[in-house]
């Protein structure tokens, strides 16, 4: 079976699910929530970093396919679009769990000197990145540092570097302008980077 081939068995194979889901049976509801449960928990998680809160948003997911399957066009894969709504869930529950005004992140960022170079120059990795993540314990370093971030950057970071959404669609999902996407990542991968800056030279050598 070539590749080809076997992407339409797939897509065909998804519409009748989908079918199945339009008609109510129960069948395709259980294998569905089966099928997603975990990875949009583990999706929810990365946003809410509260289990009770994850799971809250992941069942309201699910609810929320009952009511919408009839708008779902298949214009992109299932999973692509549960993911959505599973992020857009998350973000909607941080909007109503605001408390507090948002954070500054001045203090994370490189420091410069008069003469305008960096007080404290990144050292390079003695690894790829990309060859890094392959560590579990850097991994969760990763995760760790990310969490650090204040909530607006953290939220733009994922969104942007974690999950693959474009400038746009990230400033639609947070209600804010492109520009403020486009400086909000630079400033949160500064962070980042400083974050790991040690970490990395310790642990990747």
């Amino acid at each position: 079976m070539t590749d080809s081939t076997s992407a339409a068995s797939q897509t065909q194979a998804e519409k009748v699910f989908v079918e199945a889901l339009r008609k109510g049976d129960e069948a395709a509801y259980e294998r569905l929530v089966r099928t997603y449960v975990g990875p949009l928990q583990s999706v929810a998680r990365r946003y809410l970093r509260n289990e009770e809160d994850a799971r809250d948003v992941v069942q309201d997911a699910f609810a929320s396919v009952v009511r919408s399957i009839d708008r779902f066009e298949g214009e992109s894969k299932l999973s692509t679009w549960l993911h959505r709504i599973v992020v857009n869930a998350a973000l909607m529950k941080l909007r109503t769990q605001r408390r507090k005004p948002e954070e500054s992140i001045d203090d994370l960022l490189p420091g410069f000197l008069e003469d305008g170079h960096q007080r404290e120059p990144a050292s390079e990795w003695a690894q790829s990145a990309s060859r890094a993540l392959e560590r579990k314990e850097i991994r969760e370093r990763v995760r760790d540092s990310i969490g650090q971030l204040p909530e607006g950057y953290r939220m733009v970071l994922m969104l942007r570097d974690m999950d693959g959404y474009d400038t746009d669609q990230t400033a639609e999902l947070l209600g804010i302008q492109r520009g403020a996407v486009k400086t909000r990542l630079h400033r949160a991968r500064q962070a980042l980077r400083g974050l790991l800056d040690p970490h990395m030279r310790d642990e990747v050598a």
